[in-house]
């Protein structure tokens, strides 16, 4: 289990983070959400030992997490940090990044943990080219197989589909997510992508003001957001006599007390976001199709 007991770090005089507390059982993944500046690459860098804490502890099971003060070397074997930087070798193969670090004393052992990393990753068509050569999506998801070549315990990720193309995000998630509960691998993962939480993610931290403000399941936060930022993670959203609704609660009623003036259509796929006027406030909802500029409707929230 990691345990964050009171986690107080500044790198000057202005604390990042203060006070946090907070535990991940073997195999959970924990989501880490926050504004840009919020603490979230702090928190895993200081869990991973990059850092020596302020104030606080970190423990994995029983071996306290301690920082470059007391580690010649950062790092432990029974962690993996997927960084932003991806730290690769440019001049081998894929697959020779991804066995880099295990035995060649078991050839067959390591040829099928390859393989099989290729394929969680999606890039087996390219275990034969060079790292160089790669695009940034590519070299990010080789970071991601050679992270979990020696099946650490715990791996941290920090924006880990940032560079991944749009179309192959959604298979290269269910992939790398499932994989880790597969092999009970506690995850945190630290992203501004509400995809990289929603249908992944067992709990939710929300990072606030240096501290964690919200730490609970997906589910509970995304059907009663106690906050905008909370909301605004999730999609668009409006707040209505001091009431937060999200866009896709509104809709057209014959007469309500919410009548609105249509200033703009957004095409969003299978429906479309419509922007409105209500007094002088600007409100969103969703509806089947586009609305004349200038239409007067009335809204509702529809549980």
């Amino acid at each position: 289990m990691l345990n964050v007991k009171n986690l107080t770090f500044s790198y000057n005089k202005t604390p990042v983070l203060k006070e946090l507390s907070f535990k991940a059982k073997p195999g959970e993944n924990v989501a880490v959400i926050g504004e840009s500046g919020s603490g979230k690459s702090t928190l895993l860098n200081l869990i991973f030992g990059e850092y020596d804490l302020n104030i606080g502890q970190i423990f994995w099971k029983d071996k306290a997490i301690l920082g470059p003060k007391y580690n010649l070397v950062v790092g432990y074997d029974f962690m993996k940090y997927v960084t932003q930087e991806f730290d690769l070798m440019p001049f081998i193969t894929v697959e020779e990044n991804i066995g880099k670090y295990l035995s060649n004393f078991f050839p067959e052992e390591k040829r099928e943990r390859t393989s099989e990393l290729l394929e969680v990753v999606e890039l087996t068509e390219l275990a034969k080219t060079k790292v160089k050569l790669l695009s940034g999506g590519q070299k990010q998801r080789v970071a991601l197989a050679r992270a979990l070549a020696n099946q650490p315990e715990i791996i941290l990720l920090d924006e880990p589909f940032s560079h991944i193309d749009n179309f192959q995000k959604q298979s290269l998630r269910r992939n790398v997510f499932k994989y880790l509960k597969d092999k009970n691998i506690t995850c945190i993962v630290a992203t501004h992508d509400k995809e990289d939480v929603l249908g992944f993610a067992d709990r939710m931290i929300v990072l606030y003001n240096q501290k964690i403000a919200v730490n609970d399941s997906p589910e509970n936060l995304f059907n009663d957001p106690k906050t905008p930022l909370i909301a605004s993670f999730f999609g668009e959203y409006n707040v209505l006599d001091d009431q937060i609704i999200y866009s896709h609660q509104l809709k057209i009623v014959e007469h309500s007390n919410l009548k609105a003036t249509v200033v703009d259509n957004y095409f969003k796929g299978h429906y479309y976001l419509i922007e409105a006027l209500a007094g002088d406030d600007i409100v969103f909802f969703e509806n089947k199709s586009a609305l004349k500029i200038n239409q007067e409707v009335y809204l509702q929230k529809q549980l």
